[in-house]
């Protein structure tokens, strides 16, 4: 890759480090540093004129402090006269703030999209964001990749008996990733309905094969939704979908209501973006209805996190990635990418 610079920010050195291997061209030198102040500093330790040049950054932990780090890397590339400035960003930062929440809120993922925008970056390169529509914020082309193909070849050649397997999405917004997922296995998919205007006192009911209704003891400290599943998961393995799992409360619920009210033969949780908050990690280990989560490592999850899961399945998604980085630099599409796993 000729004329080509790639530099690793602070969030993901990981994910950046396989790109490179990947890519067979190691990551230009890059000083980063915080300042007594707190203030972000960036130097760029080779030359980028007339270069093209792919800034990979992720989202993560310190996600304020990586954004200015990217802003003000993607600023010095700029006024070093880089010909192309291009900003991978596996999990796009505030992609849950893609729209107003109520009348006197932000959007503050446009407002990202702006900022990135005016510091100079001339292409964006992201994964699964959170609403596709938000490729609309931005007035420079972005390609957004999917993770579906990683996903669905992880699904074959680990899940024996995923023939006999149900995608389900645990809300009606994610219903189109659940049904792409199920017509790329051919398999049937369901959706669970949670209406959350629905409360109950300490019990859920729900008819099993006879039409009877049955009672179900929930626990007192979860949330007395009702929850509603259409679709049919008695004896089979169930693979609950989503973009992001951060804070699992909805995960494990809904694994608990497959398995116990639905009959699932086992539950495995599969995100892309693997943010995982907080107790998360424990939380999910805990919950005897889920078997596995498995995540991509678009989102930086440190060894010392990982170890307290003994469920937790991470896919390597620096693949698909070199390649979208090596075929925006030669000049060729990248479509084959969006249904297909290298």
């Amino acid at each position: 890759m000729r004329q080509t610079k790639i530099f690793s920010g602070s969030s993901h050195p990981e994910l950046a480090a396989l790109i490179s291997e990947r890519l067979g061209h190691p990551l230009s030198p890059l000083n980063t540093r915080k300042f007594s102040n707190g203030e972000t500093g960036v130097e760029i330790g080779c030359s980028v004129r007339n270069e093209d040049v792919y800034l990979i950054q992720s989202g993560s932990g310190k996600v304020n402090d990586n954004l200015m780090e990217l802003l003000i890397l993607v600023s010095a590339c700029k006024t070093s006269s880089a010909r192309r400035i291009t900003a991978v960003l596996p999990y796009f930062p505030y992609s849950k703030q893609s729209k107003a929440k109520n009348k006197r809120s932000a959007i503050t993922a446009k407002m990202i999209a702006n900022m990135l925008t005016m510091a100079g970056v001339d292409h964006i390169i992201t994964l699964d964001l959170h609403s596709s529509q938000m490729q609309g914020f931005f007035n420079k082309p972005v390609d957004n990749l999917y993770a579906e193909p990683a996903i669905a070849n992880w699904i074959r050649s680990t899940v024996p008996d995923y023939c006999d397997g149900i995608v389900v999405s645990k809300n009606a917004g994610g219903a189109k990733r659940v049904t792409s997922l199920a017509d790329t296995l051919d398999l049937d998919f369901a959706l669970i309905h949670n209406d959350p205007n629905h409360y109950e006192k300490n019990t859920r009911p729900y008819f099993d094969d006879e039409t009877s209704a049955q009672e179900v003891q929930m626990p007192h400290n979860q949330p007395e939704y009702c929850l509603t599943l259409v679709g049919d998961v008695k004896d089979k393995v169930v693979f609950v979908l989503d973009d992001i799992i951060d804070k699992c409360g909805s995960f494990v619920e809904a694994a608990d209501y497959l398995m116990k009210v639905g009959k699932a033969k086992r539950v495995i949780i599969i995100a892309t973006h693997g943010v995982l908050s907080g107790d998360a990690l424990v939380t999910l280990e805990k919950c005897q209805s889920i078997s596995q989560v498995v995540v991509t490592n678009t989102y930086p999850i440190p060894p010392e996190r990982r170890a307290l899961s003994t469920k937790l399945v991470v896919i390597d998604i620096s693949t698909t990635l070199s390649e979208a980085i090596r075929r925006t630099h030669n000049g060729e599409s990248i479509s084959f990418l969006f249904n297909n796993s290298l």
